[in-house]
């Protein structure tokens, strides 16, 4: 059975639909990353998927008893708060001294336990985050554009403990990313969003797709900007069986 199965979902917020007849299912151990423009519906895609946003039309299901892990872009904590690693990671909920050493050794930060959450580089504090959303070992595990701000490096670093997190844990993984790398070298599958699923598959059916050459270039290495995302009605749509249900669309969008 799939971890969570979305079917003809609609978001309307503000009057407005953000994303239309979005159909996919997520499936234990695999990992899956979504691209698409600014303003193209990831972080509310995700937000649907958690539950955190109900959907105008359309039915999500989730495995039952399923447990989500998630790590966000950024989370502000105020500079003047004396707050130690293993402190943060025991909040809100208390957690055992055993089940935080292994959730950071998990995460590729052992060795920060007693540092300060304010004195920790970029790519340690996504690290710490990481060890936070692996306390619940969960099912699946959810990372919302998690290396924005680290340099190429950083973020390499990063992914290749998620591939050993998911190695070890087998815990599936759906990750939003701009980076071009982490899409070719990590992913099992691709899905690209601009409102509505306009183009999926496997890394190298998407990577060679003139849809996906239009969104990305011809370039397979390094980060990835996006300018300008645009789809043709024939969207490239190949072999998978839990894949997208995809309808033809025609979109056109700029973003910075």
């Amino acid at each position: 059975m799939s971890l969570i199965t979305l079917a003809n979902v609609n978001v309307r917020l503000g009057g407005r639909t953000v994303l239309e007849d979005v159909s996919l299912a997520l499936e234990p151990g695999e990992i899956v990353t979504i691209v698409g423009p600014n303003g193209s519906g990831k972080s509310t895609l995700l937000r649907t998927i958690i539950g955190a946003i109900k959907p105008s039309d359309g039915m999500v299901l989730r495995q039952k008893g399923l447990k989500i892990g998630y790590v966000p872009q950024k989370l502000h904590i105020d500079p003047t708060l004396p707050l130690t690693v293993r402190r943060f990671l025991s909040l809100p909920k208390r957690v055992s001294d055993d089940d935080a050493h292994t959730a950071l050794h998990d995460a590729g930060a052992g060795h920060l336990c007693h540092h300060q959450m304010t004195d920790l580089s970029g790519g340690q504090f996504q690290r710490v985050l990481l060890a936070r959303a692996l306390l619940s070992n969960p099912d699946l595990l959810i990372l919302d554009e998690a290396t924005q701000g680290l340099d190429q490096p950083g973020s390499a670093d990063f992914y290749t403990q998620i591939e050993a997190v998911r190695r070890d844990k087998g815990c599936a993984i759906l990750m939003v990313s701009h980076e071009l790398h982490v899409v070719m070298a990590a992913s099992d599958r691709v899905i690209c969003l601009n409102g509505h699923v306009c183009c999926h598959g496997t890394p190298e059916h998407v990577a060679s797709a003139p849809e996906y050459r239009a969104l990305f270039g011809n370039g397979t290495h390094g980060a990835l900007a996006l300018y300008r995302h645009e789809h043709s009605h024939e969207h490239c749509d190949h072999d998978h069986d839990h894949a997208p249900q995809i309808g033809a669309h025609t979109d056109e969008e700029q973003s910075a």
